[in-house]
């Protein structure tokens, strides 16, 4: 077996950081839109926000344990700490969505005439740019360091910035209908919408505890590598990946000549491992020699290899 060790990913707790000086300004901000109107969709909003703090101190918890190096316990580094950040987050928005819904159906039973609108909505609508510029750095950074803690805490703060949109549409058409309902109305809408982003965080963080093989188009990448090594007499079987926080890791058998001696197939392999590398700059590349003539070497493609 060879090993070939991926390039570190840098650390990314600064962007964690700014994630939650962003939901301690939202907070301050809608919080005091929501006083100043009354209005139960300005008051849902702000408590996503309080869900967003949480969330943003649990990534940064989780990218600081992710970026430790592996040791004796954890041979294979701490990155999937990355996957209990976004099914954290993923579980804060249900629990937010259904806070939103419990708070608008109280309000759509009594509801209440909403004061100072203009002033809230534009204090909702600076938070909600504020969101929107943070989700947007922590998306870009998220997918360029393949980091599914930051992508879940900018999903989470979209969410926010759309929950803010409904919001403030349905706080608008209250003062030009009179309809109170439409407030509570519009929350529990809201409230369904985050639903589903949260599921789906929750379902890609079980995807990655359960070692869920890596996406099609970087399967795609790694067998185009492959592809010009076949050309020149080689041969690859017993693919697998996984992706562990920002981390990939790839193992393969690589089917060499039989008469090769062992340094031939050693720098053969070298040069696999190392343009899978150049291909996947995170990857973690680990290679197993066979001969190509032999057929046992055809029989241990399963992970639990026969007895032979």
């Amino acid at each position: 077996m060879m090993n070939s060790v991926a390039v570190p990913p840098p650390s990314l707790t600064r962007y964690a950081w700014l994630s939650i000086a962003a939901a301690i300004a939202t907070i301050l901000l809608k919080g005091v839109a929501w006083q100043m109107t009354g209005s139960v969709g300005l008051l849902s909003d702000a408590i996503e926000s309080f869900v967003n703090l949480a969330g943003a101190l649990m990534a940064l918890w989780m990218l600081t344990l992710a970026a430790l190096p592996a040791d004796d316990d954890h041979a294979y580094g701490h990155g999937k700490a990355e996957y209990f950040s976004s099914a954290f987050e993923g579980f804060l928005i249900l629990l937010a969505a259904f806070s939103i819904g419990y708070t608008a159906i109280g309000r759509f039973m009594n509801p209440q005439p909403l004061e100072a609108v203009g002033v809230g909505l534009l204090v909702s609508i600076v938070a909600s740019v504020i969101n929107f510029a943070t989700a947007r750095t922590l998306m870009k950074v998220g997918r360029q360091h393949n980091s599914i803690t930051l992508e879940a805490d900018a999903h989470h703060l979209m969410t926010d910035v759309w929950t803010s949109a409904g919001v403030i549409s349905g706080v608008g058409l209250v003062v030009l209908t009179g309809w109170l309902w439409l407030d509570p109305v519009i929350a529990l809408l809201v409230a369904a919408n985050i639903i589903r982003t949260g599921w789906q965080l929750m379902r890609r963080s079980a995807d990655g505890l359960m070692d869920v093989s890596l996406p099609e188009e970087t399967l795609a990448q790694i067998e185009t590598v492959l592809t010009a090594y076949r050309a020149k007499g080689l041969d690859f079987h017993a693919l697998r990946t996984r992706q562990a926080g920002s981390r990939e890791f790839v193992t393969l058998h690589v089917l060499v000549p039989g008469q090769w001696t062992v340094q031939q197939g050693h720098d053969w392999a070298e040069r696999i491992e190392a343009d899978i590398r150049r291909a996947l700059p995170h990857a973690h590349v680990t290679t197993h020699l066979e001969p190509i003539e032999d057929p046992l070497s055809m029989v241990d493609q399963m992970l639990d290899r026969p007895t032979r």
